[in-house]
């Protein structure tokens, strides 16, 4: 997840009150995603809810895939959508397009992978091939978060005063950290499934390293949550803060760009009121230059 909303001099949310609130709402709903995912990950402890667990830990997965998707359109609507800004800005691209688009990826993958041992769970079956697949989709997909980590902390702040920075390490940090939990805690539960090789099906692939890693690794990303809201409702609060423009001559493109636009409304209501004031003008009435002779003489 990238936030870069309150930072941002194009705010990405809407205008006024109407961005606050989404924003608030986006970034509570980060946090009550990754407290699920921690729900479902203690539930792995327990071979009685462990079952139930995996559905938790699916519902945790989409709502951080939703909360990804939203970030997107949100950064691509602060542009308006023009993809060709993203040439101008580095950032840009590396950081409020790549990494929603990765950490989205990443949720889906993993989404995938619990899914698959959740179908196994349910028939049954002895380890096959299917399983292996499981397995490396449980690494891939924070594989794929960990590369999106890395693109968050590649933000970079020209305007902001050092407090504004710290606020934003505090939530990348964790994520990074989280991440690379998730990710070490699949390569060992992978490896040590090779180590015995066949195994009862579904949840006896899960072993015991990957569900404790996983537990710490939801605790890292539940407080970069914590800490995104914190920083989230800080800003908000403060005045004066210096927000930062899109670089390479973008911010300028798309001021200009946006002062040029005319709405198909407004041009539609300029004309109607020409016309009426056309139709509504007293007919002009032509004389000939004789009549006007005539009517001086008369004077």
């Amino acid at each position: 997840m990238v936030k870069l909303a309150t930072a941002r001099e194009c705010r990405l949310y809407g205008s006024g009150l109407t961005r606050n609130r989404f924003e608030y709402i986006n970034a509570g709903l980060y946090v009550f995603a990754t407290l699920i995912l921690l729900c479902g990950f203690v539930a792995q402890l327990s071979s009685v809810i462990a079952k139930s667990g995996l559905v938790v830990l699916l519902i945790g997965l989409v709502l951080i895939l939703v909360v990804n998707i939203h970030d997107l359109f949100a950064h691509m609507a602060g542009i308006d959508y023009r993809l060709q800004y993203l040439g101008f800005d580095t950032q840009l691209a590396l950081v409020e397009f790549a990494v929603p688009i990765v950490q989205a990826l990443g949720s889906l993958v993993f989404f995938l992978g619990v899914v698959f041992f959740f179908i196994e769970e349910e028939k049954r079956h002895s380890y096959s091939r299917f399983e292996k697949h499981a397995l490396s989709l449980l690494i891939a997909g924070p594989v794929l978060w960990v590369v999106g980590s890395i693109h968050n902390s590649c933000q970079i702040y020209e305007r902001s005063d050092g407090h504004v920075q710290i606020m934003q390490a505090s939530v990348y940090v964790p994520f990074l950290m989280g991440s690379l939990l998730l990710v070490v805690g699949a390569i060992l539960n992978k490896h040590s499934i090779d180590e015995v090789g066949s195994v009862h099906s579904g949840l006896s692939y899960l072993r015991e390293s990957w569900i404790w890693l996983g537990i710490f690794g939801s605790l890292f990303l539940l407080v970069g949550g914590l800490t995104n809201v914190a920083k989230v409702f800080k800003m908000q609060q403060m005045e004066g803060v210096r927000l930062e423009k899109l670089r390479g001559g973008a911010q300028e493109r798309l001021n200009r760009d946006r002062e040029g636009q005319v709405p198909l409304i407004l041009e539609d209501q300029r004309r109607r009121k020409i016309q009426i004031e056309e139709a509504t003008q007293p007919p002009v009435v032509q004389t000939s230059y004789k009549d006007a002779l005539v009517s001086r003489s008369e004077v």
